[in-house]
This record gives C-alpha cells, structure tokens and sequence, in this order.
C-alpha cells in the first residue's frame, strides 16, 4: 500500500506528474525481442503488473483486455509479468485470449525501473499520459470502468506534446 493506505492514487495537475523515462523488457509474447513503454508514442498506456499465479490477476486480465479493445488508437495495455515460469505466463494469456502484449520480467529488472512507485503489490496498475507521465495508481484490481472513463480523461487533456 502507499502512505496513508491509499489504493487508488491520481497525480493532478498533469504538470505535476513525473515521467517514467524507460521501462521495457522481453517480450513475453515475442521472445528474444524487447517491447516498452516507448513503443507507443503519443497514447496513454496502462501498464499492469500481474502474475498467472495471482487469483484476482485472472478477474482483472479480461477487463484489461476489454480496455485494449474499446481504446484502439488512443491507448494500450502492456502488462509485466513477475514471478512466472515462461509457460504459465503464455498459457495464462491464451487460456484468456488476451491480445495486449506483457513484458516477461521473472528476474525483476524492468521493475526495477519503476522507482518511486510501489513495485511488490500484484496485480498493480500504473496509468502514463500521452507524454509517459504517471497519471494514477491502482494498487488494487482493476476494472474496464475504473480505467475507461481516466484514459477518456487523459485522451482530452489539453497542452499535453502527445510525446513522439
């Protein structure tokens, strides 16, 4: 949990966000190929942190993908996946037909990259604006409806570069 046992946490005004600079990893969907954060200029990207191990990881994955269907174009889903033996972590995806491709993170390094922001919470999500910026925090599950109406938001926000 954050100070004060927050589970949900929004940074407004958008000027008061931090960037998050270079998170990426293996692909977990295209092995001995990387995928990151910076693969997706200019969308507001949801990166969830989850595991096939995790129970309520298997509620909130279907949701997710719900979000990468209905956002096309303004946003995507990248997920990192810890703690997972290789094959589990695919199996998870198919077995859900989930399309959003995951960093496969079983040594930690790429979470590593997110210092700052709580790292050990799964499932966790983090939501960048279309300049990387961490707009929220979820450490709890998450719904479509959580996150649909926030990447609406984030969408329209106006003075942002839409980062190239």
């Amino acid at each position: 949990m954050a100070p004060g046992g927050q589970t949900r946490i929004a940074y407004d005004p958008p000027e008061s966000r931090q960037r998050i600079t270079d998170l990426r990893g293996e692909s977990l969907m295209n092995p001995g190929t990387e995928v990151g954060i910076g693969d997706f200029p200019g969308k507001v990207r949801v990166i969830n942190i989850w595991g096939s191990w995790c129970g309520p990881c298997r509620v909130e994955a279907p949701e997710l993908q719900a979000v990468q269907d209905a956002t096309r174009g303004d946003a995507v889903v990248l997920g990192i996946d810890v703690r997972d033996d290789r094959q589990a972590a695919l199996d998870f995806k198919t077995d859900r037909g989930l399309t959003y491709d995951s960093i496969y993170d079983f040594s930690g390094r790429s979470l590593a990259r997110l210092d700052g922001y709580p790292r050990n919470v799964v499932p966790s999500t983090i939501v960048l604006d279309r300049e990387a910026r961490v707009a929220a925090v979820f450490l709890t599950p998450v719904s479509s409806s959580d996150l649909l109406p926030l990447i609406a938001k984030l969408t329209d926000e106006a003075g942002t570069d839409r980062e190239r």
